[in-house]
């Protein structure tokens, strides 16, 4: 961990931009972010209005081993990305999917409120039927389920033969009940663990418990690139990276982890610039013949465009919330 920036030093350096989504996505239409100038290069801060100056202590880690520090070296050049599906309609799969060039895997999001089983299956079937056999096709419920509803869904939706389940329950006592409701239900549906990962004081618990079969890692949650290969390899399972609707610099850290860790199974959720309608660089990080490169990765962190930081300026309300809220991180952080 480098010297951490004064709170000073951080709003010095801080830049806070409001980007449109071409979709709702997690409940946003837009995404909100800190950029910060740091002297080993631009760094992104940009924990969800909702989550408490804990969690965003641990983003500004994040934030301030790419700005301020340094990250592991990369052990492979460049690594593969899933295209991301939010929940919508069966009909608008299609536009959604031609954002993600050359993806042969799709994260599908399911269990949106308001919506049924039966708008998540038509959903999911569609993007079988557009990617074909060969393809992967993984779907997130966020925590939605319980373990009954779980098992009901997924019976469902692994008619399209699922790669895996990410975080279909909330808890790691409903994920490991889960795994064994479905190997009893003859359900052959692994689940992966994210916010049991990323929002948890003990990481690890997922892992002691068998609460899983593979870890979600997301640099910013969890502190930074360095801590999230910790937690890699203290947790034993095969992981994947994925994004927390980052602009193209968070995109950038998101690569730099994928492409050192020890060993890479899946492909990334690395590919969501596709789902901004506008991003702080000119040539935005979007997947190419379904990858991402570490020098493109590289490159688009140091690409930040001073006028779209200037035209995706948030209000003066806005930016007043995200400094005094950095404020607080930073103070945190240093203590």
């Amino acid at each position: 961990m480098p010297a951490i920036p004064t709170p000073d030093e951080l709003l010095a350096a801080a830049h806070v931009v409001t980007l449109p989504m071409r979709v709702r996505f997690r409940g946003v239409t837009e995404r909100e972010a800190v950029l910060l100038s740091g002297p080993a290069g631009w760094a992104e801060w940009a924990p969800f209005p909702e989550y408490a100056d804990a969690d965003a202590a641990r983003w500004l880690a994040a934030a301030v081993e790419l700005g301020w520090g340094d990250v592991p070296p990369p052990v492979r050049p460049d690594v593969g990305v899933n295209a991301t599906v939010p929940a919508v309609a069966a009909a608008e799969v299609e536009g959604v999917l031609a954002r993600f060039d050359g993806c042969r895997t799709a994260k599908v999001k399911v269990a949106e409120p308001g919506q049924s089983l039966a708008d998540d299956v038509a959903r999911v079937v569609e993007v079988r039927r557009l990617m074909g056999p060969g393809a992967r096709v993984r779907v997130d419920a966020n925590g939605a389920w319980t373990v009954t509803e779980a098992v009901t869904a997924l019976t469902a939706l692994d008619r399209s033969d699922l790669e895996y389940a990410e975080q279909p329950c909330a808890s790691v006592e409903e994920l490991a009940a889960l795994r064994v409701a479905l190997a009893r239900a003859g359900v052959d549906v692994p689940v992966a663990a994210d916010e049991s990962i990323r929002r948890a004081e003990d990481p690890l618990r997922v892992a002691r418990e068998n609460a899983a079969d593979l870890v979600v890692v997301k640099v910013a949650p969890l502190g930074g690139v360095a801590r999230a290969l910790e937690v890699v390899e203290a947790c034993g399972l095969p992981a994947v990276v994925s994004s927390a609707l980052d602009t193209s610099v968070g995109l950038a850290a998101g690569v730099r982890l994928a492409a050192a860790l020890p060993t890479l199974e899946h492909d990334c959720g690395l590919g969501t610039a596709a789902l901004l309608a506008a991003d702080v660089v000119a040539d935005p990080l979007l997947p190419q013949a379904g990858r991402l490169t570490v020098d493109r990765a590289d490159a688009a962190r140091d690409a930040v465009d001073p006028a779209r930081l200037a035209a995706y300026r948030s209000g003066a309300e806005r930016e007043t919330w995200w400094r005094d809220r950095l404020s607080r991180a930073a103070a945190r952080l240093r203590d």
